[in-house]
């Protein structure tokens, strides 16, 4: 008989069941959402992006610079039990999002609601970048000049608008 899991908490614990270290895995995650490898982590497991137009904080504050890192299984999974994806589920990305963005601007902790509230423009980039740094392993794309055409490779995740 399969178990139907409902909630985040019976995730986890289906998830703990089967690996020994379910009991640190539970414990809050203190290294900016890195999984812990004997006090080392996986080379190239965090990019820093820089956001088209930022965040803009209640207080004025706009932050364009962060950190995503790469997705696991159980971030993938969770959001499918997530009560508002149910709901709306175009709402999975900003869930998603939520989980793998470890740092932006001076904010180490990122939430569906503060994900929620950035531009449309930042949230395409972002799913871009998830896509990219999940599935090529790479923040490098191919372009064309559409003046010369000449091709050449840039890096989506650094520098401003123009720079390459």
């Amino acid at each position: 008989m399969r178990r139907k899991i409902t909630s985040l908490s019976d995730l986890d614990e289906a998830a703990g069941r089967n690996r020994p270290e379910a009991a640190e895995s539970r414990a809050p995650q203190s290294t900016g959402g890195q999984e812990p490898s004997g006090g080392q982590q996986a080379p190239h497991a965090e990019f820093d992006f820089e956001l088209p137009r930022g965040y803009l904080r209640t207080d004025g504050t706009v932050h364009r610079h962060g950190r995503m890192r790469l997705a696991t299984a159980r971030d993938e999974l969770r959001p499918q039990i997530d009560l508002r994806v149910k709901e709306n589920p175009a709402y999975l990305s900003v869930v998603l999002l939520s989980q793998v963005i470890t740092r932006l601007g001076d904010l180490t902790s990122v939430h569906a609601g503060l994900v929620e509230n950035m531009y449309a423009t930042d949230i395409a980039f972002l799913q871009d970048f998830y896509r990219r740094i999940n599935s090529e392993g790479h923040t490098r794309a191919g372009v064309t000049c559409p003046s010369c055409s000449a091709s050449f490779e840039i890096d989506l995740a650094g520098g401003r608008l123009g720079e390459s």
